[in-house]
Parts: C-alpha cells; structure tokens; sequence
C-alpha cells in the first residue's frame, strides 16, 4: 500500500494504491475530501465495481453461477498496480484473480487513471473484458466531502445542492437493507435548482437517488462561503448523494452506472437495472470530474 499526489493548477490530489481511493483533493492547501473519521465513516472516495450498491442477501445468479458479492464489490478492497505517473496523472491497475473468481466468476481488467487539467480533477474508469464470455458488471464513484468543507462559521445545513437548471428533483425510495424501490418515487422539490441539505433529509431518506439529472451536473455548495465542488457525470445515469448517520460532517456525492438491487429485481445479474455487458477483448470507459472551488 503507497500513496502518490498528483498537482496541477492550484489543486493537489493524493491517490492510495488499496483500492486506487482519491484520499485527499485540496485547492490552495485547503482539504475538501472527507478524511476517514472512523467515528462515522472510514473510508473517503472508494471506487465501486463490479456492483454498486447491494446485492439481495449479497447473492444473484448469472450465466456463468453464482455471485456473492458485499456492499459495492471488492475492488475498493484490492491492491492497485501503479502503471505510470507524472506530475499531474496516474494511472493504476488491478485484475481478476482465483479469489474474486470465487464471489465473481469472470475475467476483467480494471484501470482507474486521475488526472488534474485546468483546475478539474477527473476520475476514469476502464474496464476490459479479458475471459472469454460476456462481462456484466455496474461501477460507479463515492467521494465524499467535508461539509462544511471549508473551516467558516458554516453548518452543515448551510449547504445545498445546486443544479444547472429547475426540474422536479425526485428521490428513489430506498430501505435500510439498501434495497430499491423505483415505483415509490418521493418529490423533494418541484421546479427547483436547488436542493437544501440537512442532516434530518438523509435521517429520513437514508440515500438519495436521481435519475436523469440536468446535464449531468451538480454542485454542492455552502450558500454563505460560495465554496464547495462541481461535479460532471456524463455516462452515469443516477446519481446517489448520501451522508452517514449521527450527524456525519460529510456528504458523499456518488456518480453511479447502475444501482443496488431493487424490490422487484429477480435475483439474475444480467437483468439488474443499468447493467453494462462487455464482450470479449471489449473495453468501456466512463470518466467523472470534480472541481473545487
């Protein structure tokens, strides 16, 4: 396990080769990312594949067996190869190996490249499919942010996320098992940009998911200081947007390909909502970006 930063334009990012997790994204000296208090949550940014979410009793059936796989998969888990690095790029890889064939029975390689350009960092995910059977899988991104994120007078319900333009800002019903349940869909604002936050929404809503979100865009922002981070997710059709319990002081803003397993689900893999398929020697690749400000 080693961690390498990466600088460009203001803004500094520290990478950790256990699970190629962003642990430090900071503009001017001055930190944005959750920095793993195990009092509410201990980890900062994990990366989420194969699965995002849950599983139903952590177990579905797929053309190839059985999967068992916990909470978001085990690549956040994983040891990451350091492939190439430069002052403002790395580029890490990890691949399937007899144990994850075990709770996941297929061939793939996962490469996470960052990068700092002109202020923004982003985040890629390749995938290549090195078996020789179609690769189903979901991914998705979890970083999470200190709110408030700089050290003001703000509170934590100081902050909201602001939209690029108004549309009714829906939630996807969600169960403390982690399970969804997308014809129980709650409006939490009509016609707005902007959503407040506050610890008693995630008390009551737990997660929140969107669906289709203008341009893919969303900042959250403290409304006195003008601080926070856009994030852009072109390619990923939900996005979750979570904070521990206990009053946690972050908000996770979580760029998903897929979802957890819903209600209504079957229990087969290939026929989870938002699942990508690879064919063999295919590759996909999905980037996110985040800029502090």
């Amino acid at each position: 396990m080693s961690q390498t930063t990466i600088q460009s334009d203001h803004v500094t990012a520290t990478l950790d080769s256990k699970g190629a997790q962003l642990v430090s994204l900071q503009l001017n000296g001055t930190e944005y990312l959750w920095q793993r208090d195990e009092r509410w949550w201990g980890r900062s940014a994990p990366i989420l594949f194969p699965i995002v979410g849950v599983l139903k009793d952590d177990t579905a059936t797929s053309a190839q067996g059985d999967i068992h796989l916990t909470r978001h998969g085990f690549a956040r888990d994983m040891e990451h190869e350091l492939v190439e690095k430069d002052k403002n790029m790395v580029h890490y890889r990890v691949i399937s190996t007899p144990e994850t064939r075990e709770a996941f029975p297929y061939n793939w390689m996962l490469e996470m490249t960052y990068e700092i350009v002109n202020g923004v960092f982003s985040q890629t995910y390749t995938v290549t499919n090195t078996g020789s059977v179609k690769l189903p899988f979901t991914l998705g991104g979890h970083p999470a942010f200190d709110v408030p994120i700089r050290k003001t007078d703000e509170t934590f319900d100081d902050y909201e996320l602001k939209f690029s333009k108004p549309f009714d800002i829906k939630t996807v019903s969600i169960n403390a098992d982690g399970i969804h349940n997308f014809k129980k869909v709650v409006t939490l604002a009509e016609h707005s940009d902007t959503l407040p936050l506050s610890h008693d929404l995630f008390e009551k809503y737990l997660t929140l998911t969107f669906e289709s979100v203008p341009g893919s865009t969303v900042k959250l922002e403290g409304k006195k200081s003008q601080h926070g981070v856009e994030l852009h997710f072109e390619g990923f059709p939900y996005l979750g947007v979570w904070s521990a319990d206990h009053k946690a002081p972050f908000v996770a803003v979580e760029p998903w390909v897929g979802v957890a397993d819903c209600e209504d689900d079957d229990g087969v893999f290939e026929h989870k909502r938002g699942i990508l398929t690879l064919d063999p020697r295919q590759k996909l690749s999905r980037t996110f970006t985040i800029r502090p400000f």
